[in-house]
């Protein structure tokens, strides 16, 4: 068997997308994974009905996904979430409070209080500030005050992305809102001006799934044709040799080594760090030292007549005033009435991330506790669920705390030392499903170019929100 073109260690959605766009293009890739199931978080449970995702349970819509959904087919098996401009709710004293989703309504709400509503509205008169190395607190803080950072920004930050507001890096977490304070001088002002420039446009139905879930992208990915999967395959050591890179590893057939002129790792920053460090120290340090937050996902399968609240939306957010181990809940049975029989309600709750680490420890009996007894207090539960799984993820999300940015320019400046060596994990450009087809999309126009004879476009060095984007996706 000749030797591939390009060798993507990793068969996550990172790196079966990354072989996926390499692919379209004409080339040879080689995907080495060490499990024996594609994928890697993602995964889709059926049960009794149900049906659960071990990860991520939704997909949004963008350019590159939809040409991947036309060109896999998997346009057929989209489902668009039953609620995609849907309510959404915050838990505020013990309580569920619905959140408008408009600006009118939003400011004739009790979320905020009128002096909190004057800080926003004051927000166009603030001159531009901040660092490279700001604070997702101290940016929101800043620019729109302490009731918007507490009320809104932290239970997103927390939940979805499951960090810490005072650690995480504006700059890497809120990329669209720093460019907006950095082009308009006030992300009111850009705002407004980004919503007169769409209109007119036709209304998307942003967020959906498939049919047999999220499963389904990674089956459409792995089948793609010019790429060859090697499950069960670790690599051990990777070395930069004559007009390439070579990779030796431990497949089902024995100890093996191959080339490549192009190397894509699309591992977890520490297992990157542990393949480079043999070669470059310092990039090894710099992958070695991103954090990851621990989340044990606590699905929850209802009667539907067991719940007192209408469950009219996606789900909610607890802010961490509240004091509580849950980040949040999705209601997923709203979204996607076919995830649970008729009938029957199925709620996905999230315990852990940066905000509570101790919960990492906790035993399955004590997170299905925490969590029954938040939901009965918040969503008048009068019953037991008929079926609870738990998926554990001890390194479920990258958390982009301190200088970030910095880290991130540093690794893209080791990398110009490797030609044809690439990253492409959700360290760096986001943690999305959508991020990573977007990531995978931009890396594989970066190898082309390259494989091409052509030079690629160097990233610059200046840590600007449009910058630090740009190197994330350069590096994948």
């Amino acid at each position: 068997m000749s030797d591939p073109d390009v060798i993507v260690i990793g068969g996550g959605v990172s790196g079966l997308a990354a072989a996926w766009w390499v692919a379209q293009a004409g080339y040879c890739v080689e995907v080495w994974e060490h499990d024996a199931r594609l994928g890697g978080k993602i995964a889709t449970r059926q049960a009794d009905g149900y049906l659960t995702e071990h990860a991520a349970s939704l997909l949004r819509i963008g350019p590159d996904v939809s040409e991947l959904l036309a060109a896999t087919g998997l346009d057929a098996e989209k489902i668009c979430a039953s609620t995609p401009q849907g309510q959404r709710y915050l838990v505020r004293d013990g309580r569920l409070v619905a959140v408008p989703m408009r600006a009118g309504p939003l400011m004739r709400s009790s979320l905020w209080s009128p002096r909190g509503k004057l800080r926003v509205l004051a927000e166009p008169l603030l001159p531009r500030g901040g660092h490279p190395d700001e604070t997702v607190s101290a940016f929101v803080e800043r620019r729109l005050g302490r009731e918007v950072l507490e009320t809104a920004m932290e239970p997103f930050v927390a939940g979805p992305l499951a960090s810490d507001p005072d650690r995480a890096s504006a700059h890497a977490v809120l990329p669209q809102l720093v460019a907006l304070e950095q082009r308009y001088g006030s992300l009111v002002v850009g705002a407004c001006v980004r919503r007169l420039l769409r209109r007119g446009a036709a209304p998307v139905r942003e967020m959906f799934s498939f049919g047999g879930g999220m499963a389904a992208l990674i089956g459409a990915l792995a089948t793609a044709s010019g790429v060859r999967l090697r499950p069960c395959s670790t690599a051990l050591r990777v070395e930069s040799a004559a007009s390439g890179w070579r990779l030796t590893g431990r497949t089902p057939e024995g100890e093996r080594s191959t080339r490549a002129r192009q190397l894509v790792l699309s591992v977890p920053a520490p297992a990157a760090a542990a393949l480079v460090r043999p070669f470059d120290a310092e990039l090894g340090h710099l992958l070695g030292g991103v954090e990851y937050a621990a989340i044990t996902v606590v699905h929850l399968g209802f009667d539907r007549a067991a719940i007192g609240h209408r469950l009219d939306g996606l789900g909610f957010l607890v802010p961490r005033s509240e004091g509580l181990p849950l980040t949040g809940c999705q209601w997923i049975s709203s979204t996607f009435p076919s995830r649970a029989p008729r009938g029957k309600a199925l709620l996905s709750c999230y315990v852990g991330g940066a905000r509570s680490p101790q919960a990492r420890d906790w035993s399955d009996g004590r997170c299905i506790d925490a969590t029954l007894a938040m939901l009965d207090r918040l969503l008048g539960i009068r019953a037991a669920p008929e079926r609870v799984w738990l998926d554990r993820h001890a390194a479920a999300l990258p958390l982009y705390h301190g200088a970030y940015a910095g880290r991130l320019q540093a690794m893209a400046e080791r990398l110009r030392r490797w030609p044809g060596l690439h990253l492409a994990a959700n360290f760096a450009g986001g943690v999305s499903v959508h991020d990573r087809i977007v990531c995978a999309r931009s890396l594989a126009r970066r190898i082309d170019a390259s494989l091409a004879g052509a030079c690629p476009a160097v990233p610059a060095t200046t840590p600007s929100a449009t910058r630090v984007t740009a190197l994330a996706q350069g590096m994948g």
